[in-house]
């Protein structure tokens, strides 16, 4: 989430400041962290419906009660204007998607543990402030029954932006913004040759963590006829923003490369002055550098401009001061923690991470797109090699697991990271993923009563 306040005002003049930008995040392996982020539908207990922004209907709850809720727990607020948009807490923060689903930015984390003890308490903060309003919250990658018409919207500028300007370039940018919900991982690299590795690595295995965390297999009170629904809204949001950029693949790709292409191949949204965004979406960075938007902006480009134009790419694994994986459904505790093993495991060990660039070797930038593709619908039953998906699931998790017990970082009980992947081993083995299991669990206990999915998702 881009905040209010936050921007470096420092003339932006050039691409190797952009560059340098980036290169900021490179850090020693000792200073790693983990940074687990996660979404969830709000829900009113009493009918089911998205809470909106401000009570209404005489009916108790309202996301603006959660957040002044939330408060008491050593939070400040986030302010878009007169509006609380969001909380700090400490080096985490609560923010608020579009259609209020509300998000937990947890704080830098040295190990797996860390990150469970974190989530357990949002999850409590969430539950004691929640219920008394009559509302629960579920992790889950696509809203289950609401249309997009009866989602709410959140008073927050930059979504107002976008809410004009994605029908513009895809047909299921709403849908995006209000009918999903995801989990993602931001993992540290070491140098820029370190984070082109592990952004190859995570591009090429985001279709399998997609189709391991497939979650949204309803759409408006039935079977979508897909495992990721979720997924699928991503390949018709916004193609010049999203998806696998053929440009990291290419030779010469590194913190330059990335930048020129943000700047040439990526329109804006905004541009962020005296408390106000100013529309400007779909005009290009290179014309606000060359001063070709001074009439419509009336200021010159900052470092701060940039730090923004950077949080409004989504491509599957994005690129800030560290890597972000973006291919995930949200989901149960259990596996959303997952997520984050999966990656640290693959990616914080150079064994493991070795092990992973072998495996995948051969593969590219084509292969990485048609496995995105098809992955909605078939998920791990999706061709790979001379197999399926669930056949890379396993040799990809057994390395995570050998990547997560070298990192040698112990609970109290003396256990490793490697805890936390149970789930994932267990679905690599043949158990249902969680897509499977809500769809029998529709057809076989629920008979085809998806209204209780909510009391049964519910965190």
């Amino acid at each position: 989430m881009s905040n209010p306040g936050d921007s470096d005002t420092t003339p932006l003049t050039s691409i190797q400041q952009m560059a340098d930008y980036l290169a900021v995040g490179c850090k020693p392996a000792e200073a790693f962290r983990i940074g687990t982020e996660h979404e969830k539908f709000g829900f009113r207990l009493d009918d089911r419906l998205a809470p909106p922004y401000l009570p209404a209907d005489g009916q108790p709850g309202s996301i603006r009660d959660i957040l002044a809720g939330l408060r008491r727990y050593d939070a400040e607020p986030i302010m878009d204007g007169e509006n609380v948009i969001g909380l700090k807490q400490g080096g985490a923060s609560v923010s608020l998607e579009p259609a209020g689903q509300l998000e937990l930015s947890g704080a830098p984390l040295e190990t797996l543990h860390d990150a469970k003890a974190e989530f357990d308490w949002h999850f409590e903060q969430v539950r004691a402030v929640s219920e008394p309003l009559r509302v629960g919250f579920a992790p889950l990658g696509f809203h289950p029954f609401a249309t997009r018409a009866a989602m709410p919207w959140m008073p927050k500028g930059r979504y107002a932006i976008m809410r004009r300007y994605m029908p513009l370039v895809g047909s299921l940018g709403l849908d995006m913004m209000t009918r999903t919900c995801t989990v993602q991982v931001n993992l540290d690299y070491a140098s820029e040759q370190d984070m082109i590795r592990k952004l190859r690595v995570s591009l090429l295995l985001q279709p399998l963590a997609t189709a391991l965390f497939a979650n949204s297999p309803f759409k408006e009170g039935a079977p979508n006829g897909l495992l990721s629904n979720r997924a699928h809204v991503w390949t018709d949001t916004d193609n010049q923003r999203s998806g696998i950029p053929k440009v990291m693949f290419e030779d010469g790709f590194g913190f330059e490369r990335y930048a020129q292409w943000l700047v040439d191949s990526v329109p804006m949204y905004f541009v962020y002055r005296s408390d106000r965004y100013i529309d400007i979406a779909g005009r290009s960075f290179r014309d606000f550098m060359n001063g070709k938007l001074h009439g419509e902006t009336g200021t010159e480009p900052t470092i701060g401009d940039f730090a923004d134009h950077v949080t409004t790419v989504f491509t599957d694994v994005r690129i800030k001061r560290f890597v972000e994986m973006r291919g995930a459904d949200a989901g149960r505790p259990d596996m959303m923690l997952a997520q984050s093993a999966l990656w640290v495991g693959l990616l914080y060990d150079d064994a493991a991470l070795t092990a992973a660039e072998a495996l995948l070797r051969g593969a590219g930038w084509a292969e990485a797109n048609a496995m995105r593709a098809a992955v909605p619908v078939h998920g791990l039953a999706t061709p790979w090699k001379q197999g399926t998906m669930r056949d890379l699931a396993r040799d990809v998790v057994a390395i995570a697991q050998d990547g997560l017990k070298a990192r040698c970082r112990l609970n109290p009980a003396g256990e490793s990271e490697a805890i936390y992947l149970a789930p994932l081993a267990d679905i690599a083995a043949g158990a249902p993923t969680q897509a499977e299991y809500w769809l029998a669990r529709y057809r076989d206990v629920w008979n085809g009563d998806l209204s209780r999915i909510f009391a049964e998702a519910a965190v």
